[in-house]
């Protein structure tokens, strides 16, 4: 089994040809994108008595992603996107973020599962991210942790609060994808990859095994061990960026769990991978971006579209090569 805790919310999209509700949240979607790619996934996040709330559960359902927690009295939250004429989104929120007697039910939910993931709002709104950071303590010795700050500014002001929050994490993970927005925003002056390079050594042997970092049409970069790598980004026409993170890093963290390196058993074979091997991750997780950014709204592959994805991708290189 694997686990995301985290938000899920609806989006609401406001485009120049009207507006459209789709369920999110960053976790969300990489519980929905871990589940189409055919893994058994439940999703420990919070949820009103509402439509939205009715919305969400129905989609996390409809990708068979377990839902543990009932719904709450609080009103389910929202994250409004402006899209532009490029298919960039920025976004506005309206939410509530606590999991109340998370602690006493987590051994219980945490049982049998081999990795975990959280981020963003969840890692950083109190009171909610104290009970997720908890959590994220309480799956280390048996789980391997997956982690994407996906930082929100318009919500989390304070960027020496939030890099404290990250940071804490980032110890505590195995597997690290940040944006180079992200990064630069935490470390402003700085070279995104440099500062990538700088949380690999965070905990010394205990940190991550991999960090990750997106750059839209510049193509992931990653470093480990063994060294660094890179993935040109698939060429698409884009309709949005909505949710093109979340399906990264579930296709970044299904390729960790297909080499069979997912619980804290495999943690030191993880952090053995070639750099070769990391840049088949990379490419892996950029082909269900390049998906999900073809087509509108927070909609991550399932595995035979991937799967069909990269051949064509393939026989397209072979040809190119004639």
């Amino acid at each position: 089994m694997l686990t995301v805790i985290g938000e899920g919310l609806v989006d609401v999209v406001q485009r120049s040809s009207g507006i459209q509700a789709h369920v999110g949240g960053s976790p969300l979607n990489v519980a929905v994108g871990l589940a189409r790619l055919d893994h058994p996934v439940q999703f420990i996040g919070r949820y009103g008595r509402d439509a939205y709330g009715d919305a969400l559960a129905a989609h996390l359902k409809s990708s068979s992603v377990l839902l543990p927690l009932a719904p709450d009295e609080l009103p389910t939250s929202v994250a409004t996107a402006l899209i532009d004429d490029d298919g960039a989104a920025s976004y506005t929120f309206d939410l509530a973020w606590e999991l109340p007697g998370l602690m006493d039910r987590l051994p219980f939910m945490l049982q049998g599962t081999t990795l975990l993931h959280t981020g963003s709002i969840a890692t950083m709104l109190a009171p909610g991210a104290a009970e997720v950071q908890a959590a994220v303590e309480h799956a280390h010795p048996s789980a391997t942790i997956g982690f994407d700050p996906n930082c929100r500014p318009s919500i989390i002001t304070d960027v020496d609060y939030a890099r404290r929050q990250v940071e804490k994490f980032v110890t505590l993970a195995d597997v690290v994808k940040a944006s180079d927005e992200d990064l630069e925003w935490l470390y402003p002056g700085e070279d995104p990859l440099d500062s990538a390079r700088r949380w690999l050594s965070v905990g010394g042997s205990e940190g991550p095994a991999m960090v990750v970092v997106t750059r839209g049409a510049e193509g992931p970069w990653g470093v480990n061990a063994a060294g660094e790598a890179h993935f040109k980004a698939p060429s698409v026409t884009v309709a949005d960026t909505v949710g093109a993170g979340d399906s990264f890093m579930a296709a970044l963290l299904s390729g960790v769990v297909d080499l069979g390196l997912s619980g804290a058993q495999n943690r030191k074979r993880l952090r053995e991978l070639s750099a070769g091997t990391l840049r088949d991750l990379l490419a892996h997780a950029a082909f269900a971006a390049a998906v999900t950014v073809s087509r509108a709204g927070a909609n991550p592959p399932t595995r035979v579209e991937l799967n069909r994805t990269e051949q064509g991708a393939r026989a397209a290189d072979r040809t190119s090569n004639l």
